[in-house]
């Protein structure tokens, strides 16, 4: 089938954010709570939140459903409110670490959004001690002139055991990390290779040189590709695990991924979306055994275009288990044997085609943490990326934008990787600031990728270019799943789906069903879209910041031992209360208070991204550098606090 040439699309969201509720309006939604004390409640229709001062969280806990009378307005201008009325109570249980003072034991929970201690009565404590980390059932919520109170019902270890941070992130961010028996049972049942009848009727493609290329730890395979010349161009197979023909729409399995949505990984540890027998055997691409694979077929033109693409159900045996610094080792010293050599080839004619469609490429570095036999962290060091790992990420965008085409084509439902384009506000924000340097943001109102990518091209050698970057990147949306093809502006495709994930993404497994149903003539029924996208969306935030929660946890354990020290590092953050700086050296970042940046009133610049000295002119900026020295370090709230050196 021939691909559409990808293109961007020219339709504006519709979306709109009702107005600010009027003074003494009543509004329902959910709450939201700040560490500070205050919350909001972010309204259920939409709009302006609903600022909550701590005198009303005191009856609320983070995630509860409320009424809310509106009373006037904040120093900001925001709707302040009142609680009327408690709607519903989501959190029933809280992890965090058990105190006693006076003869009274309380909790303090992990989730510094929780700003209420849980008491523990008398005889509710169980075993646990104090300074252990726990969990709680709540017996009874707060009220405005009561704290919650709590009975222990798992005791998860010392604050300092290995590994401790992870099972309280797993509890902080609800995080189901136990298959349920009915999973258990139906993946103990699988068989522990393909059998020959469930090979019958797919494509035999186990004599073709696939490979597999991950990282040295991986141990879930999804993907393995392979290529041969096609006259003046090129042809090239990505197999994907067929996790579909195991996992049934509706079966425990699927009910078990869904509630997931994604894998979630920590250093050391990973929380699985299905369980291992499928994610590490069954259904992983492992080397030299047979394995079921929903295959995405491309002819490319001699400049890497795709001129047609195919999708069709197979049964492959990857020929090697590769890692990406091997795979670049090799084509580094030209040394790589095919299909690997023709794969680099391929790649750069790809590459080629992202920069013509003015895909916008931003520079990461990624981190990875060493561990000592203690299961403290050694060391953090940068993750180098490689020309082995773009080979991989375009041969994915590829396989990913044909199948986003292929359904798209047929108007068949699915959850696209929606990323829209930029707010206007946003955009604007941008422009002014860009001015004050002299450069400028082509494209008007409505900026195209290509011209978000020049811009970065221009700027890519100035010294300023990590602050620049930042702020680019700052302008755009997040990305989300949804089943209205908005497109994805950052890599410039018209229709884009995940499609080469399905071991531990769920949306890629509803896309596998859904171009199987394409495939067999009919349409895979029986889903809410609206809600699976939403649903999505929320279980890969979810997994971000436990992530995220964890790394901090670590990072904070290993600058222990480095309180006192001075550091060069780097501004990554500005706020009205200070900066957040980035240690060059240490990959770890944490806030010097406005109070400790010198004796004067500074004033933020939000538009400017920086903090200004009113009487000496000093000014703090984004990206700026700075030597700091670390002067405090808490475990429990994963914050560090530098001074200027």
């Amino acid at each position: 089938m021939a691909a559409k040439n990808p293109r961007r699309l020219t339709r504006r969201s519709t979306s709109r954010h009702a107005a600010p509720a009027g003074v003494d309006a009543l509004v329902s939604g959910r709450v939201e709570g700040h560490p500070d004390g205050h919350g909001f409640l972010q309204p259920d229709g939409g709009g302006a939140g609903v600022y909550l001062p701590a005198a009303e969280m005191r009856q609320l806990l983070p995630g509860d459903r409320a009424k809310v009378r509106v009373t006037g307005s904040d120093q900001r201008g925001r709707p302040r409110g009142a609680i009327v009325e408690v709607l519903e109570r989501t959190r029933q249980r809280i992890v965090g670490q058990l105190h006693a003072q006076h003869g009274v034991m309380f909790l303090a929970p992990s989730d510094i959004r929780i700003v209420q201690e849980v008491l523990v009565p008398p005889g509710e404590a169980g075993k646990a001690r104090p300074g252990q980390i726990v969990t709680l059932e709540l017996i009874a919520q707060p009220s405005r002139h009561a704290q919650p109170v709590g009975r222990v019902i798992e005791v998860l270890g010392e604050s300092d055991d290995a590994g401790i941070e992870v099972e309280i992130a797993l509890r902080k961010f609800d995080l189901p990390h136990a298959f349920s028996r009915g999973a258990t049972e139906l993946a103990a049942k699988m068989p522990d290779k393909v059998r020959s009848q469930e090979a019958a009727g797919r494509r035999d493609l186990r004599s073709m040189p696939f490979v597999t290329i991950d990282g040295e730890t991986a141990k879930d395979f999804d993907d393995a590709v392979c290529a041969a010349g096609e006259g003046k161009g090129y042809r090239l197979w990505v197999a994907i695990a067929d996790v579909g023909h195991y996992v049934r729409h509706g079966d425990a399995l699927d009910v078990a991924a869904r509630e997931r949505g994604t894998s979630v990984y920590f250093p050391r540890r990973v929380i699985p979306m299905l369980p291992e027998k499928l994610s590490n055997g069954l259904c992983s691409l492992n080397p030299e055994v047979d394995r079921l694979a929903m295959v995405c077929e491309m002819t490319l033109t001699h400049h890497g275009a795709i001129a047609r693409y195919e999708f069709f159900p197979a049964v492959i045996r990857s020929q090697a288990r590769l890692t990406y610094d091997a795979v670049w080792r090799d084509l580094q010293k030209g040394r790589a044997r095919e299909p690997l050599a023709l794969l680099y080839e391929i790649f750069q004619k790809l590459a080629e085609q992202r920069g013509a469609r003015g895909a916008i490429d931003f520079e990461t570095v990624a981190t990875r943490m060493e561990f000592d036999a203690r299961g403290r962290v050694q060391r953090i060091r940068p993750e180098v990326r490689n020309d082995a790992h773009r080979l991989i990420e375009e041969c994915m965008l590829a396989a990913n934008v044909c199948a986003g085409a292929f359904l798209a084509g047929r108007e068949h439902p699915t959850l696209y990787r929606v990323h829209d384009e930029p707010a206007e506000d946003r955009v604007h924000a941008l422009r002014e600031f860009l001015a004050e340097l002299g450069l400028q943001l082509s494209g008007g109102d409505r900026p195209r990728p290509m011209d978000y990518a020049q811009l970065l091209e221009r700027i890519r050698s100035r010294p300023d270019f990590a602050l620049l970057q930042t702020i680019l990147l700052r302008s755009l949306k997040q990305a989300v799943y949804s089943p209205r093809n908005l497109g994805h502006f950052g890599l410039a495709f018209e229709a884009y789906v995940h499609f080469t994930s399905p071991i531990r993404r769920y949306p890629d497994l509803v896309v596998h069903r859904a171009i199987r149903a394409c495939l067999e003539g009919r349409r895979y029924e029986g889903v809410d879209w609206d809600a699976l996208g939403r649903h999505c969306s929320e279980t890969e935030r979810r997994a971000d910041e436990a992530s995220r929660d964890v790394e901090n946890w670590l990072k904070c354990q290993y600058m222990e031992e480095h309180v006192g020290g001075v550091f060069a590092g780097r501004i990554t953050g500005v706020t009205a209360f200070g900066v957040f700086v980035t240690l060059d050296d240490y990959f770890v970042d944490g806030l010097v208070h406005i109070s400790e940046l010198g004796r004067e009133r500074f004033r933020f610049e939000p538009v400017h991204h920086r903090l200004l000295g009113e009487r000496t002119g000093t000014r703090f900026r984004l990206a700026d550098r700075i030597r700091v020295k670390l002067v405090r370090v808490d475990l429990e709230s994963r914050k560090m606090d530098f001074v200027p050196a």
